[in-house]
């Protein structure tokens, strides 16, 4: 099973990302800090996402869509029961 680690603090992940826009490597930072260059990269992407500076989806964008895609389902299963219990009750009143 794969070790996970506890979510970085965000105050933590703006220096980091801010570090990588002064000029420091994203492998320079994960010998001195605990993620890894990727976690760094990742993080340094998603901020120029954020910003503006990159096209693709925001982190308000990206929990949006993913609260929708909840809601979407849930809404599925509710109209799924419905249909079901629909089709009971016209059977059980025709009889």
């Amino acid at each position: 099973m794969p070790r996970t680690r506890p979510a970085y603090p965000p105050e933590f992940r703006r220096q980091v990302v801010e570090l990588v826009k002064a000029g420091r490597t994203s492998e320079d930072l994960a010998k001195e800090c605990e993620p890894s260059a990727q976690t760094i990269r990742s993080w340094a992407t998603q901020d120029r996402v954020d910003t503006g500076e990159q096209a693709a989806l925001t982190s308000d964008e990206r929990e949006e869509f993913a609260r929708l895609r909840r809601e979407v389902k849930q809404l599925r299963e509710e109209k799924e029961i419905l249909r079901k219990a629909t089709g009971f009750l016209v059977r059980e009143s025709g009889r």
